[in-house]
């Protein structure tokens, strides 16, 4: 990363949220989250909205929660909602010259969420073995930076290139695979272990090792936080459709309800979130 590159900081940003249960499951386990904050304040955000990214950070993530009966509905909330008391801690602690940087405070944010699940999950009965996956992108005024774990996603749509790019991993074997060219993306996505994962927040694992990066944004480039129900039923080439249609054929809705909405008709077996950030 180079930190000397000159790039025009994007000035606002717009998100979009949508989750569904989906047309098989009872429940949603699937949770996600916006914030805004600096060193002073916190403000928990909607389903949709615009506002400047000039003079405050903002923090977006998606959850998808496992576990036997409603536990995988209880780690996912836990997981989005630790951000909200972790995180601004660190960044004034940050503020104040008391921290490493982003790669730390996140690392220890993945670890704290981790903690609380194994320790939840270690206490009762009814949440034994919940685990969550985690997607976060934290938005300042020129850098995106993100970390990851499990098999939620995070994709980088760059408004220069027009392309659509990855930039989590699944922590799959199945993914791997795919990464090192043995199976397309059409056999991924039908392989019987395509779910086995083998790093989450809680359960049975010991260590937390989160992917961790940043990218330069600019104005017009598009993020994309989504589970694993999401693309479930659609093709990166789809998602690129329908988050940079045609000026044409552009509905009027918003592209994180569309995309749950097209998910749901093609697929519809899993809870289905998606969380849609345009810079501009």
């Amino acid at each position: 990363m180079d930190s000397k590159r000159k790039v025009p900081a994007s000035k606002r940003l717009t998100w979009f949220g949508e989750t569904d249960r989906g047309n098989v499951r009872t429940n949603n386990e699937d949770a996600f989250l916006g914030l805004q904050f600096n060193s002073k304040e916190l403000h928990r955000l909607g389903k949709h909205g615009e506002a400047s990214i000039k003079s405050t950070d903002f923090v977006f993530a998606v959850s998808d929660g496992m576990g036997g009966a409603k536990a995988g509905e209880y780690a996912s909330r836990i997981a989005v909602e630790k951000i909200t008391t972790l995180l601004p801690r660190s960044f004034q602690l940050s503020a104040a010259g008391l921290t490493a940087g982003v790669d730390d405070v996140l690392t220890e944010l993945f670890n704290e969420i981790h903690e609380a699940l194994s320790y939840v999950g270690s206490s009762y009965h009814e949440c034994a073995g919940m685990e969550a996956t985690l997607s976060l992108c934290w938005f300042t005024p020129r850098w995106t930076y993100f970390a990851h774990i499990g098999d939620s996603r995070i994709y980088y749509l760059p408004a220069r290139t027009g392309d659509i790019k990855q930039l989590s991993q699944d922590d799959t074997h199945v993914d791997w695979l795919l990464r090192n060219g043995q199976i397309n993306e059409r056999e991924a996505r039908t392989h019987p272990r395509r779910n086995v994962l083998q790093k989450s927040l809680g359960g049975d694992n010991q260590f937390v090792d989160p992917q961790l990066g940043a990218v330069a944004h600019e104005p017009g480039d598009i993020f994309l936080l989504c589970t694993d129900g999401l693309v479930e039923g659609l093709y990166d080439n789809h998602l690129l459709e329908f988050l940079r249609p045609p000026k044409s054929t552009k509905a009027k809705t918003n592209p994180a309800h569309r995309l749950v909405k097209e998910s749901l008709e093609k697929d519809g077996r899993d809870n289905t979130t998606a969380l849609v950030i345009q810079m501009a």
